[in-house]
């Protein structure tokens, strides 16, 4: 089903979402990152696949990339990286330790780009479930 046709203005307001949270302050690296997590954690391939790609094309490299479902048994990841999946994973499962993580993610990012991040994952929850439900399936 062709959802971005048939509700244009909806799912356009979505997308401009996505694309106001790409041009705020938050690295848009850190974002793509969260967003593959997000789309693993969901399930969907052609996510997965898109958001693998634009990291590659942003300069990280596809070893680190292929990390990313084992990242908490690697020390390959930097602290903020590790702090975006760990985020990613909480606001998507709703985990009870949110609290926790959110006072660590103060100690590295502004109040803003934490905003901006808790908002691109709970976006890709959603277009990952658009995506999956009424999509094609690549």
């Amino acid at each position: 089903m062709d959802y971005k046709e048939i509700s244009k203005k909806t799912v356009g307001y979505l997308y401009q979402a996505h694309s106001s949270i790409r041009n705020s302050e938050i690295d848009n690296k850190l974002i793509a990152l969260a967003e593959l997590r997000i789309s693993q954690l969901n399930g969907c391939s052609f996510c997965c696949s898109f958001h693998a790609n634009e990291l590659r094309e942003m300069g990280m490299e596809l070893s680190l990339i292929d990390k990313i479902p084992g990242y908490k048994h690697s020390v390959s990841f930097d602290r903020k990286q590790i702090l975006v999946l760990r985020w990613g994973d909480a606001v998507t499962g709703l985990s009870e330790d949110m609290e926790f993580l959110l006072e660590e993610l103060k100690q590295e990012f502004s109040e803003k780009e934490i905003v901006e991040l808790t908002s691109s994952i709970s976006l890709m929850n959603a277009l990952n479930r658009l995506r999956i439900s009424l999509g094609d399936r690549f």
